[in-house]
C-alpha cells in the first residue's frame, strides 16, 4: 500500500516515518507525490483538522492519506494555543514560543502561575473507498521559564516532560517519540490496522 503523508511539515514527516516504520507500506510526502496542496485547517478540534487534511489529499490523489493535527494546550491560558498552535503568533515557531512565554508571564502576574500543559494529537487515515480511521494521543508536562535544548521543533524547547525528566528539545528523537502525543496517537492507529 502507498500512503500519502498529508503534511508539508518536514519535522512531522520524519517523526511519522520513524514511529510507523513500514507499518503502512510505502509513504510519500506531498512533494514526493507531486501534490501542491495546503488544505485550510478551519476545524474547531484537532480531529476535525486532521480529517480535513486527510480527506482533501485522498480526494486529490485517489490514494490513502494520513494526516496529523496537533498542538499545545496550556491550562493557565484556557487551553491555548490549542488548534492554533502552529499559527499562534504567525508562522514562525520562535515567535509562537515567545508569545506563549509572554502570555504565561501575564497570567502569573494576574495570579495564575499554573504552568501545566499537554500536547494533544489526532491522526487520521482516510481511504479512497470512504473508510476513515482516527486515533488520539496526549502527553502531559509543564512549560519551562525559558527554552531549553537544541533538538525537536515548535514548542519542544519549552515543554518539560516529567516522564523523560527533560524538555522534548533535550531528548533524543527516540526518547521523545516513546512518550509523545504523536507517538501515542500513531501507536493507537497501528492497533486499528
Amino acid at each position: 500500500m502507498t500512503v500519502i503523508l498529508a503534511t508539508n511539515n518536514e519535522h512531522k514527516v520524519r517523526e511519522i516515518r520513524e514511529i510507523l516504520g513500514d507499518k503502512l507500506g510505502k509513504t510519500l510526502t506531498l512533494k514526493e507525490a507531486g501534490v501542491s496542496a495546503d488544505p485550510e485547517e478551519n476545524g474547531a478540534t484537532f480531529k476535525e483538522n486532521a480529517l480535513i487534511k486527510a480527506r482533501e489529499i485522498c480526494r486529490l490523489t485517489s490514494l490513502p492519506a494520513l494526516s496529523d493535527d496537533s498542538g499545545l494546550c496550556v491550562n493557565a491560558l484556557g487551553g491555548a494555543p490549542g488548534v492554533y498552535s502552529a499559527r499562534y503568533s504567525g508562522k514562525d515557531s520562535a515567535d509562537n514560543t515567545a508569545l506563549l512565554l509572554k502570555n504565561l508571564k501575564k497570567a502569573a502576574e494576574a495570579g495564575n502561575s499554573d504552568r501545566s500543559a499537554h500536547f494533544s494529537c489526532c491522526v487520521a487515515l482516510v481511504f479512497p473507498d470512504g473508510r476513515e480511521l482516527t486515533a488520539e494521543g496526549r502527553t502531559f508536562g509543564s512549560i519551562t521559564l525559558s527554552p531549553e535544548g537544541e533538538g525537536g521543533f515548535g514548542y519542544d524547547p519549552v515543554f518539560f516532560s516529567p516522564e523523560l525528566g527533560k524538555t522534548f528539545a533535550q531528548a533524543s528523537e527516540e526518547e521523545k517519540n516513546s512518550v509523545s502525543h504523536r507517538g501515542r496517537a500513531l501507536a493507537a492507529l497501528k492497533e486499528q490496522l
